[in-house]
């Protein structure tokens, strides 16, 4: 089935009435297979009974409210792609054919009043505070999306597969919008013109949608700034917090510096970062899959994988990259030897983590953990120094060639595959990624 439409109502009989109409010949006309999907709140107008005659699929929400409603409606969809549109033709079915035309271009297609080229004539009062609570929304969860609010959606239906909705109301707009985007999926917003509804009374209460709103957006925010969220390297590196955002650019300058002229990249573990959208002739990999699908919007050759299997034949690339990756995993003999196997004789390795012997990095730790519980310091869960790793890649033979420090903190070393190096077969020490102590040498 094309698409499935979703219609959250509660006494809506006279509208639904003209809209289902209107909404069947639009997608017959389209040559689109459907099903209208209504989800009743309760309503004591005969809007079950006049959905019914008009050939919809009636059921009652699972759980009350709107979101309660989408997550009914979400569940019982069949189809590939899922419309959702308040019943009150205040959302023009007409425009349902410029949503599908666009679905192309994104995962989620909203119709928004607010992007350029949109147009809201509610009432004034009620579109300034929408615009305003828009804009808060956008800036505090860091979301590139102008009309967050718009309930008028077309959706992949992967997109939405696996939510886990914890709103009540209409704040699960966000919601979804805010954990679809963490989990690498693209939003598109289409220029829209709205009217307000033709009968009935509005079920929405502005000032109740702020509260609710607000509780949402304290939730979302911890999602947003955490690693788990696929754009997080990314926006790191046009961070408003000048420390971070030189750090990520320096980290940006070594690495791509000492890789240019290299024609065959591999960035093992290249999250979202801005170091594998600025490479040339090279291909991004990681094992999560939100980050792997974020990427896809940029063209980037991409593969999901584990750095301890790499799926690339021997000697595939002249230079690997893997920068902030081995702490995040366990030490394992196996990930110094794939990457070894898949560099050419003569390639450059460019690898970087934090170096546990400064004192630098023995600060920030601490107070990263302490502002950002959940971060990156409960995940680093190997401690390497300069002189442990040093020692490791050593013995798979690689060659120092130069280092570089990013505020004195973390540890970035450009290694060279020996040509005819032997790997050694002794087994590494019972603790080889442990701390090493803070000497003069390794800070």
């Amino acid at each position: 089935m094309d698409v499935s439409v979703i219609l959250p109502v509660v006494n809506e009989r006279d509208n639904l009435e003209v809209l289902a109409p209107r909404m069947r010949a639009l997608l017959e006309r389209e040559k689109l297979t459907f099903e209208i999907l209504v989800i009743d709140g309760g309503s004591s107008d005969g809007t079950a009974e006049a959905a019914q005659r008009l050939g919809a699929r009636v059921m009652r929400e699972r759980r009350r409210g709107y979101a309660g409603a989408l997550e009914t409606g979400f569940a019982e969809a069949r189809g590939d792609y899922l419309l959702t549109l308040d019943a009150d033709l205040s959302h023009e079915p007409a425009f349902v054919a410029k949503m599908w035309r666009a679905r192309h271009r994104a995962d989620i297609v909203i119709a928004s009043r607010y992007t350029q080229g949109g147009v809201s004539y509610g009432d004034p009062l009620r579109n300034f505070l929408s615009r305003v609570l828009n804009l808060a929304m956008r800036r505090v969860l860091s979301m590139p999306v102008r009309d967050m609010s718009s309930g008028f959606r077309l959706y992949r239906r992967e997109a939405i597969a696996g939510l886990k909705l914890e709103s009540r109301n209409f704040e699960v707009l966000e919601e979804i919008l805010v954990k679809a985007w963490a989990q690498g999926y693209s939003v598109y917003e289409a220029p829209f013109t709205y009217f307000p509804r033709e009968a009935g009374r509005s079920h929405a209460r502005l000032i109740r949608f702020g509260l609710d709103l607000t509780r949402a957006a304290a939730r979302l925010w911890k999602l947003r700034n955490s690693v788990a969220s696929a754009d997080y390297d990314a926006r790191a590196f046009h961070s408003i917090i000048p420390l971070q955002r030189h750090w990520q650019r320096r980290r940006h300058r070594i690495t791509t510096f000492w890789s240019r002229g290299a024609t065959r990249i591999l960035d093992a573990g290249c999250g979202s970062s801005m170091i594998i959208q600025s490479l040339n002739n090279a291909v991004g990999m990681d094992f999560s899959m939100g980050k792997v699908r974020y990427l896809r919007r940029f063209g980037i050759p991409l593969a999901r994988a584990s750095s301890f299997a790499l799926p690339f034949r021997d000697g595939a690339f002249d230079c690997v990259i893997s920068s902030q990756v081995i702490e995040h995993i366990p030490y394992d003999d196996a990930l110094f030897a794939e990457m070894r196997r898949v560099l050419a004789p003569g390639g450059t390795l460019i690898i970087g983590t934090p170096d546990y012997a400064t004192i630098g990095w023995r600060t920030i730790e601490p107070l990263y953990g302490f502002f950002a519980p959940g971060g990156y310091r409960d995940e680093h869960i190997t401690h390497y120094t300069r002189e442990s790793l040093m020692r490791i890649l050593a013995r798979h033979g690689f060659v120092h060639e130069e280092t570089a420090y990013v505020m004195r903190s973390e540890l970035i070393m450009r290694m060279r595959r020996a040509e005819n190096a032997a790997v050694a077969t002794a087994p590494p020490p019972a603790n080889p990624a442990a701390p090493a102590r803070s000497d003069s040498s390794a800070a």
